[in-house]
Formats: structure tokens, C-alpha cells, sequence
């Protein structure tokens, strides 16, 4: 099957997917706002079966969270549910990441991490989402899609670093890839912005504990 046909056809179900569960307005019933990011918000959303949203609410609440996914977990075939806090570290959040059924047959992931409102990191990875997509060609995005089906079974690389290599490297194999990543390692994908080549804009440095950003760095 063509690549971009694929690509389409697994897109086109994560937007069923979210629109039968229901799970974005099942937050925002609770007050909460949910916003897309990653791969399906870009377009990029290849063989990897995820779904990434961030969620913001005023404050943090462990009751209010777990009573949100016990209310998913009721009415939806969800088969693991995993649970992160934290809320006390500078990303000030609460990491929900579940595997959900569809159909019977394939599974899917929901990555979910819910942020407290103004917290450090409020809109960051919304950010990078949004300059990739308005700087993705299709030549690029079909050179990302290609990365990312080319990748071996069990060999991981975030998607952040697939498009690092393809914007700042002009990349397109998977043996470019693992050059690239190899003489020019991404420390902190929070830090790096897709350039617009002809009017290139400075970049800020945040300083951060890469250890501690784990639901950030890894949304792509």
C-alpha cells in the first residue's frame, strides 16, 4: 500500500476513534480544555497507534483525575491503565496513558497528560506541534512518514528526533537517521523549533531536567 495512503487510512480511524469514545468531551464536561498534539494533530500519525493530548485544568486534582478515567473505564473496552504523579516536579502534571481496544481487534494508545493551567510548560509542546505542521511540505512530510515506517520493529525513536533530522539535515533514509542522531543528538526537543529557512528566527534556551520531562519529550 502506498505510504501516504496508509498514513491516511490510520489517521482517518484516530478521528473515529476519538469521536466514538467520546473522551475529549468527557474532560471538558469536567471543566477541563483538551488540546490535540503530536502526530495526528501534524499529520504525521504513521504505524505507531497513539494519541496524544494534553489537558488543562485550573488546579490538580488525584480524585477528579481518577474519577474522569473510572468514568472512561465504565462505558470503554480500556485494557491497561497506567498512572503517573507529578505534580510536585516542574511539569506539574498527572500522566493517564491507556490502551483502548477498537473493534475487537486493534489496540491504540491514549497518552493523556493533564497539566495544571499557567504551570511551566502550559502550551509548550502545542508550540512545537503547531511549527512543525505549518512548516511541513508534502516532500517532508512524505520523507517523515517514510522514516517512520522504515524503522525496525522494536527499535524506538521519538518523533521529535525524526524531525529534527529531516528539517535540519535533510535526511532520508533510516541509515541517515541513525547518522544523523548519532553526530547531532537533540538534548532538549523543547528547545528546538522547525526553521523557516528564509527568515530564520532566534531560538531560546530553556534549562530543564531532561530526566524529569518524560511526557513531554516523548509526545511525538
Amino acid at each position: 500500500m502506498d505510504i501516504l495512503t496508509l498514513a491516511a487510512e490510520n489517521q482517518q480511524t484516530a478521528w473515529q476513534i476519538l469521536k466514538e469514545t467520546g473522551i475529549v468531551p468527557t474532560w471538558e464536561k469536567a471543566g477541563a480544555t483538551v488540546n490535540l498534539v503530536g502526530s495526528l494533530k501534524s499529520g504525521l500519525l504513521m504505524k505507531n497507534r497513539d494519541i496524544d493530548m494534553h489537558i488543562y485544568t485550573d488546579k490538580l486534582s488525584v480524585s477528579e483525575s481518577f474519577s474522569i478515567i473510572q468514568e472512561l473505564a465504565e462505558r470503554l473496552s480500556l485494557k491497561e491503565i497506567h498512572y503517573k504523579n507529578l505534580i510536585n516536579t516542574e511539569e506539574e502534571c498527572i500522566e493517564w496513558h491507556v490502551l483502548y481496544e477498537h473493534n475487537n481487534r486493534d489496540t491504540w494508545k491514549f497518552d493523556m497528560i493533564h497539566i495544571r493551567k499557567g504551570s511551566r510548560y502550559d502550551g509548550t509542546v502545542e508550540r512545537v506541534t503547531d511549527a512543525i505542521t505549518e512548516r511541513l511540505t508534502p516532500e517532508i512530510r512524505k520523507t517523515i512518514l517514510q522514516l517512520k515506517q522504515e524503522i525496525p520493529e522494536g527499535i524506538v525513536i521519538p518523533g521529535i528526533e525524526i524531525y529534527h533530522a529531516v528539517f535540519e539535515g535533510d535526511v532520508s533514509s533510516y541509515e541517515e537517521l541513525e547518522q544523523w542522531r548519532k553526530n547531532h543528538p537533540l538534548i532538549n526537543s523543547l528547545d528546538w523549533l522547525p526553521q523557516d529557512r528564509q527568515n530564520p528566527v532566534p531560538r531560546t534556551k530553556q534549562v530543564s531536567s531532561a530526566a524529569s520531562l518524560s511526557s513531554l519529550l516523548n509526545i511525538f
